[in-house]
C-alpha cells in the first residue's frame, strides 16, 4: 500500500504535498488533475472530508478507476490506463456528488487577453476577469479570473465549498499576474469571494471580486456570479437619435435622484423601491415633468449606504439594493422608450478602505498608491487609485465602458475631478508629492481623462461625459486633440455658488451683491456648462433650497420661483435635484423619501407646476437651448440696475426667428412702467411669469403681451414698458 501511494505521488516533494493540503501551494495544477505517468497517467484530487472517489468516463459513465487516499487530509490519486474526459463520483459522509474536475481543464485566458490586461487596454475587462458563466469543453460552469500579481496563492471560495480556501486554489498566469480557474457545475446566482495569501504567505481577509458583475445586497459583501446572456434591448430608435438628443444644441434638463430615497414604500417597512417599481413610478413622473434625463447618484455596489454611492467598491456591479443587473437594464430600456436619457455618477477618484475590498488587495498597494501623500484622501478617509499603473487605469476605463456598453447608459458624470487633477488637493505643504516637473498638476490624471474621453466616443457613439470640476482648470470641455481634457460638459459650480449666495441675501442687501448674479456670464463660454442645483446643496446642514431663501413664507416661495425662472433662462444645460421641484422644506435625508405630501399645499404644487412649465418652454424655444454655447446669441438687456435688483437677458434662436427676453425683479417691490430696450419692434408675448396665480404668486403681470414703442432705451431704438412682479422672473417672446 505504501509503495502504491508513493508511486501515485512520484516526483512530488512531500513538502509540496503538505503545502497543498495546508492551503499554501501557489501552483495546484502541478499536483492536481491528470498527469502523464508511464504508459497511462495519474489523476489526483484534493477533496477534504470525502470518504471515497471514483473516476467515471464523462462520455459513457463507466468507472475508469478508484482514487486512493494518499494523504489523510483528503488527497486522492489513482492510475488510469488511458486519458479520457472524466468526472468524479465523490462519496461524502451524507451524499454522493458527481462533478467534473476543475484541474482537468487547460489554460482559460488567451495570450492576447493577458497582454491587453497588462497593458491596461483591455476594454472588455468584465468578459475576461471576474466570474463568467460559460460552457468549457461541453461542461457548464464558471470561469473565475482575478488580477493579483503579488499574491502567493489565490483561491475561489463560496457556498459551494464551505468558504474553504484549500479546496479551489487557482492557476497563476505569470505574464499578467492573473489567476484563473474553471469550476464546473456552478452558475449564475452563486456567491463567491477570493481568498489570498500575500507576498510573504500571510493570509488576507477574503476579498470581493473587483470585476464582479453582480453583488450581494448590503450588508452582505459577497460577489455573485452574473448571468452571461445579453439583455434583450428594444431601444434601437433611441440610440440612433442619442447624439442629437445630447448635443450642445439640444435641450438637456436633468432630474438628479438618489434611487433609494426618491420614493419609499411606507407600507412595507419604509423600504426603497426596486428598479421595476421605479420604472413604473419614476419614469412617468420625469416624462410628465418634462425632464430630458435622469441622473442617478452612484449605483455601483458600495458597502455604506450613507456614502450615497460615492464610496463604491464594485465598479462593474449595480448595487444589489434595488434588484438584479437585468432589472437595471430593463429600467434603462424603459427610460429610453419614454425618450429619457440615463446619466450615471461614476467615481474613479477614490475607494473605501473596507478590508474585503480593493485595499491592499494582494497584500500590497495594488490599486492604490503606496505613499499616503499620494494614496490617501484626508477629506474622505479613502484610498486614491494609482493612475500611473497601466492595469489600474485600464480597470477604471473598462468600468466606464462596461456601463455604457452593457447597460446602454447615455452619459457618465465623473465625480470629484478636481481632487484628481491636483496633487495638493486639500493638502498642506509637505503633505503632497510634486509631479516630475515639480508642479502640483497630476499628470497621470490628465492623461487618464484624455484617454477616457478619447475612447468613449469611439466605442459608444452619442454618449457624453460630464465633469464635476470645481476649479478653473483650463479646457475641461475642450477636445483632446486641441489639448483639452475632452469632457462634453462641465458642472458650473461657480455659477451655483455665486447665484445661491446672492439669493440667500435679504433683498435689502442684494444691490451690494449685484455682480454675483451676473458674474457667471463673464466666463460662460469658456466651457460647455451645466447649471447644477444638486444634492450637495441640500445636505449637511445647508438646508433645502426653499429654506435658503430669505423673508416670510410667501417671499421664500417667490424667491425660489424667481431663481428657477432665471436659471432656466440663463445659458447652460439644467440640473435639479429631486424634491427641489416641489420646494422641499427639509434638507435631503437619504433614509427617507421626498416629502410628496407637500403637494397637498397649493404653494408646493404651484412650484411643481412651474418647473414642469419651465421645462416645456425650455424644450419648445430654441432660443433657450440651441445657442447655449454661442456668445453671439446672448446679450444683457439690463445688467447694471443694482439699485432695483433687476436683470434682463436676451436669448436669440439660431436662425434669428425668435428672441426671448427674460426679466428678473429680485426685490419684493413691484415695478410699474419699467422700460427696457429691445432689439426688434413688435409684440412681445408674455410666455411665463413666475408670479402667476397658478404657481402661488400674486398674479401681477403684463397680460398676454406688450408692444414696443419707439422710445430709445439701453442703446436700442425701440423699447417695451413692463410691469415687473415682485420677486419674479418673466419671459417674453418675439417671433
Amino acid at each position: 500500500m505504501m509503495a502504491a501511494q508513493e508511486s501515485l505521488l512520484a516526483g512530488i516533494d512531500p513538502a509540496e504535498v503538505q503545502s497543498l493540503v495546508d492551503g499554501r501551494h501557489g501552483d495546484p495544477f502541478a499536483i492536481l488533475g491528470p498527469h502523464a505517468h508511464g504508459e497511462g497517467g495519474i489523476v489526483r484530487a484534493f477533496l477534504p472530508g470525502a470518504s471515497a472517489v471514483e473516476l467515471l468516463s464523462r462520455e459513457t459513465g463507466e468507472r475508469l478507476a478508484f482514487l486512493e487516499s494518499v494523504h489523510p487530509a483528503g488527497l486522492f490519486a489513482g492510475h488510469v490506463e488511458r486519458f479520457a474526459a472524466y468526472r468524479f463520483r465523490i462519496h461524502w459522509p451524507e451524499a454522493i456528488q458527481e462533478t467534473e474536475d476543475p484541474y482537468s481543464f487547460g489554460l482559460l485566458l488567451g495570450e492576447l487577453d493577458l497582454h491587453l490586461i497588462a497593458q491596461g487596454t483591455h476594454y472588455r475587462l468584465s468578459h475576461v476577469l471576474g466570474a463568467t458563466a460559460m460552457t468549457c469543453h461541453g461542461v457548464p460552469g464558471v470561469r473565475f479570473a482575478v488580477w493579483a500579481p503579488n499574491a502567493t496563492r489565490v483561491s475561489v471560495v463560496g457556498d459551494f465549498n464551505a468558504w474553504d480556501g484549500r479546496r479551489h486554489p487557482m492557476r497563476r498566469r505569470q505574464e499578467a499576474g492573473v489567476w484563473e480557474l474553471f469550476i464546473p457545475r456552478l452558475g449564475p446566482g452563486d456567491r463567491y469571494k477570493y481568498e489570498l495569501l500575500g507576498p510573504s504567505g500571510q493570509p488576507l481577509p477574503q476579498k470581493a471580486d473587483p470585476v464582479a458583475r453582480a453583488a450581494e445586497a448590503a450588508p452582505g459583501t459577497a460577489s455573485i456570479v452574473a448571468r452571461s446572456e445579453p439583455f434583450r434591448w428594444t431601444d434601437e430608435g433611441w440610440l440612433a437619435q442619442r447624439a442629437e438628443r445630447q448635443g450642445g444644441s439640444a435641450p438637456i434638463s436633468i432630474y438628479e435622484i438618489h434611487a433609494g430615497s426618491w420614493m419609499r414604500d411606507t407600507e412595507d417597512g419604509n423600504r426603497s423601491l426596486d428598479w421595476s417599481e421605479l420604472s413604473e413610478r419614476l419614469i412617468p413622473y420625469v416624462a410628465e415633468m418634462g425632464f430630458t434625463h435622469i441622473e442617478l447618484l452612484p449605483i455601483m455596489e458600495h458597502p455604506f449606504g450613507g456614502s450615497w454611492g460615492y464610496q463604491p467598491l464594485g465598479l462593474f456591479a449595480p448595487t444589489g439594493r434595488y434588484g438584479t443587473p437585468e432589472d437595471f437594464a430593463s429600467f434603462v430600456d424603459r427610460c429610453h422608450a419614454a425618450n429619457i436619457g440615463v446619466i450615471l455618477d461614476w467615481v474613479p477618484a477614490h475607494f473605501p478602505t473596507d478590508v474585503f475590498g480593493l485595499a491592499q488587495f494582494d497584500g500590497t498597494a495594488l490599486y492604490e498608491h503606496q505613499d499616503p501623500r499620494e494614496g490617501f484622501h484626508q477629506d474622505w478617509n479613502t484610498l486614491i487609485y494609482n493612475l500611473g499603473r497601466n492595469e489600474v487605469k485600464g480597470f477604471l476605463i473598462a468600468s466606464a465602458l462596461d456601463w455604457l456598453e452593457r447597460f446602454h447608459v447615455d452619459a457618465l458624470r465623473v465625480d470629484a475631478v478636481a481632487s484628481m487633477l491636483y496633487r495638493d488637493y486639500s493638502r498642506k505643504a509637505g503633505e503632497w508629492i510634486p509631479n516630475r516637473y515639480g508642479g502640483r498638476e497630476n499628470l497621470e490624471a490628465v492623461e487618464f481623462f484624455k484617454h477616457l474621453n478619447s475612447i468613449v466616443p469611439q466605442r459608444c457613439p452619442g454618449v457624453v461625459t460630464l465633469a464635476e470640476e470645481s476649479t478653473a482648470w483650463p479646457g475641461v470641455t475642450k477636445p483632446v486633440e486641441e489639448g483639452g481634457l475632452g469632457f462634453t460638459y462641465k458642472w458650473n459650480m461657480g455659477w451655483m455658488h455665486d447665484t445661491l449666495h446672492y439669493m440667500e441675501q435679504d433683498p435689502v442687501y442684494r444691490s451690494y451683491n449685484h455682480g454675483a448674479f451676473t458674474f457667471g456670464m463673464v466666463y460662460a463660454y469658456t466651457e460647455r456648462f451645466v447649471l447644477p442645483l444638486s444634492h450637495d446643496e441640500v445636505v449637511h446642514g445647508k438646508g433645502s433650497l426653499l429654506r435658503k431663501m430669505p423673508g416670510d413664507e410667501w417671499q421664500r416661495f417667490a424667491n425660489l420661483r424667481a431663481y428657477l425662472g432665471y436659471m432656466w433662462a440663463h445659458p447652460g444645460k439644467k440640473l435639479l435635484f429631486m424634491g427641489c421641484e416641489i420646494a422641499q422644506v427639509t434638507e435631503w435625508n437619504h433614509d427617507a423619501q421626498v416629502s410628496w405630501e407637500l403637494l397637498d399645499d397649493p404653494r408646493h404644487a404651484g412650484m411643481q407646476r412651474l418647473v414642469r412649465d419651465l421645462n416645456r418652454i425650455y424644450q419648445d424655444e430654441p432660443a433657450l437651448h440651441a445657442t447655449d454655447f454661442d456668445p453671439n446669441a446672448f446679450a444683457w438687456a439690463v445688467v447694471e440696475d443694482a439699485a432695483n435688483s433687476v436683470f434682463a437677458m436676451l436669448r436669440t434662436a439660431p436662425d434669428g426667428s425668435s428672441v426671448i427676453l427674460a426679466v428678473s425683479n429680485m426685490t419684493p417691490v413691484p415695478r410699474y412702467g419699467y422700460r427696457i430696450g429691445v432689439p426688434k419692434a413688435g409684440t412681445w408675448q408674455e410666455i411665463l411669469n413666475t408670479d402667476a396665480l397658478g404657481y402661488g404668486g400674486s398674479n401681477v403681470g403684463n397680460g398676454d403681451s406688450v408692444a414696443t414703442e419707439e422710445v430709445p432705451a439701453h442703446g436700442k431704438d425701440v423699447s417695451v414698458q413692463l410691469v415687473l412682479p415682485p420677486l419674479a422672473t418673466v419671459l417674453f417672446r418675439l417671433g
